[in-house]
């Protein structure tokens, strides 16, 4: 059962060692749920005694703090989000990014975007406002199987193509992130293909499995593509 907690933050804008000068993470916890997700460490810094996709903080002052913060910092470029997705089912609800990309559009503030869903069209409007606004959506496989295994909250594989293609129509700066690379699963030069003509840069990452993430891989892996485990461990030395 998912459990939802309205929290209240000091900051907003953080340093981040991504393509940006800050990020903003709009959320504690992701809905998503992916089972390969590494941002799970973030459980530690929680009292959530639930699992890693099963409850998320909202951050319901952000929009407040943030106004006054690029009153008082040098302007950047903004990331969203770094251990979060800013377009998670929560967001339909709160509009929380909306409302953020808001005052950044209104300060001038260049943003990257990076997310699983095809929410973000909702926001075309704003993001067709902001100056060098660089909007990407991350896919790990062209297979709807594979989707559904690993990622079974986020958007439909083809959804992600077609938001791809429709902000890139909208004359945005677009990218696709291929990550995590999957073992047997990804087929990184498939993508590629699908999306030539449609982005303007692809980022790849390969899995991580740095902060616990192994045993839901494993059990995922183990239940879907068993013939594959053995790659997997030898992938990551387990």
């Amino acid at each position: 059962m998912m459990r939802l907690k309205e929290v209240q933050c000091k900051s907003l804008l953080c340093s981040t060692g991504l393509p940006a000068d800050y990020c903003i993470n709009p959320y504690i916890g992701c809905l998503h749920g992916c089972r390969y997700c590494y941002a799970r460490f973030m459980k530690r810094y929680t009292n959530h005694p639930e699992s890693w996709g099963e409850f998320v903080d909202v951050k319901i002052n952000a929009v407040e703090v943030l106004q006054k913060e690029v009153m008082k910092k040098k302007k950047g470029r903004v990331y969203l989000s770094s251990v979060t997705d800013s377009y998670q089912p929560i967001e339909k609800r709160y509009q929380l990014t909306r409302k953020i990309l808001g005052v950044l559009a209104q300060a001038g503030w260049p943003v990257t975007i990076q997310t699983k869903s095809s929410l973000i069209l909702r926001d075309l409007d704003i993001l067709k406002a902001i100056p060098q606004a660089k909007v990407g959506l991350t896919i790990t496989t062209t297979e709807e199987r594979v989707r559904r295994a690993f990622e079974p909250v986020a958007s439909p594989v083809a959804e992600r193509f077609s938001a791809l293609k429709t902000l890139k129509r909208a004359g945005l700066i677009t990218f696709c992130m291929v990550a995590p690379i999957l073992p047997g699963l990804t087929d990184v030069e498939a993508i590629k293909r699908k999306l030539d003509g449609w982005v303007d840069f692809v980022w790849e990452d390969q899995l991580n499995i740095r902060y616990g993430n192994w045993p839901t891989i494993q059990e995922t892996v183990q239940r879907y593509f068993p013939h594959l485990l053995a790659e997997f461990e030898k992938r990551i030395g387990a």
